[in-house]
C-alpha cells in the first residue's frame, strides 16, 4: 500500500507516520507539507510544498497512491473564522479535489474532531467549519472517512507543536490512565489513531463518520 500523509509534523500526524512506517503492508509513505519533517526511513519520501491551495503540475507525483491520511490542522483558539476556514476547509478541499481527479475512488481519511457540527449552523465556530469540510469531502468521488477523536494521548515521545497543548499534556499526562478508565470511548492514543487509519484504508468501515469508539474498534479495541 502506498500512503500520502499530510500533517506529518503534527501530534496526530507523527503517530500516524510511526504506525505506517512499522506496517509491513505499507511500501511507501509520501509526506507532503510546508516544512521538512526531519525523519529518515527507507519507506519515506517527502515533498515540501508551500502553497497548500495549488497542486498544479503535481499530478504525476500524486498518482498511483492508495490512501491519503489528512492530519493537517490548526487550533482554532484566537483565530477568526475566515482564517480558520482557510486552513481547515480550503487546504483540505484543495488537496482532496486534486486527489479525486488523479486517483478516483482513493481512500481519504480526514482527522476531524469530536463535536463536529454536521449541520454547519451551530454556534461553535470550529465545529461549523469542520462540519462543512466533512460534508464537502463526503460529496467527492473518494472513499472518504471522517475520524472524530476526542482526547488524544500522545505516545512514543510525540509532542504537540501547539504551546498551549504542550502545557496541557504536561499537566494531564499522569491523569490519562484515569481518563482512559473513566472515559473509555473518549480517550484515544496516537498509536490507536494510526492503527485505525491503516485498518480502515485496508478493509473499509461500516460508517463513513467514525466517532472515538469507532476509531477504537477499528484499532482493535
Amino acid at each position: 500500500m502506498k500512503v500520502l500523509l499530510f500533517g506529518a509534523t503534527g501530534m496526530v500526524g507523527q503517530g500516524v507516520l510511526r504506525e505506517c512506517l512499522q506496517d509491513p503492508e505499507v511500501e511507501l509513505v509520501l509526506a507532503l507539507g510546508r516544512t521538512p519533517i526531519g525523519a529518515h526511513h527507507a519507506k519515506l519520501r517527502e515533498i515540501v510544498h508551500r502553497d497548500m491551495l495549488n497542486y498544479a503540475g503535481m499530478e504525476d507525483a500524486l498518482a498511483g497512491l492508495d490512501a491519503c491520511f489528512f492530519c493537517l490542522g490548526v487550533a482554532s483558539s484566537g483565530m477568526k473564522e475566515a482564517d480558520y476556514a482557510r486552513v481547515t476547509y480550503d487546504f483540505t478541499l484543495a488537496a482532496a479535489e486534486t486527489l479525486s481527479r488523479v486517483n478516483p475512488g482513493m481512500i481519504f481519511i480526514y482527522v476531524s474532531g469530536s463535536g463536529t457540527d454536521s449541520t454547519e449552523k451551530g454556534r461553535i465556530m470550529w465545529a461549523r467549519v469542520k462540519g462543512r469540510t466533512e460534508n464537502a469531502l463526503l460529496r467527492l468521488p473518494l472513499k472518504a472517512y471522517m475520524f472524530r477523536p476526542g482526547f488524544i494521548e500522545p505516545m512514543d515521545g510525540i509532542q504537540s507543536r501547539t504551546p498551549l497543548y504542550r502545557k496541557f499534556y504536561k499537566v494531564a499526562g499522569p491523569l490519562f490512565p484515569l481518563l482512559r478508565r473513566a472515559l473509555p470511548n473518549q480517550v484515544l492514543s496516537t498509536r490507536q489513531i494510526g492503527q485505525a487509519m491503516l485498518t480502515v484504508a485496508k478493509q473499509g468501515f461500516e460508517k463513513r463518520v467514525l466517532e472515538a469508539r469507532d476509531i477504537r474498534a477499528a484499532a482493535g479495541g
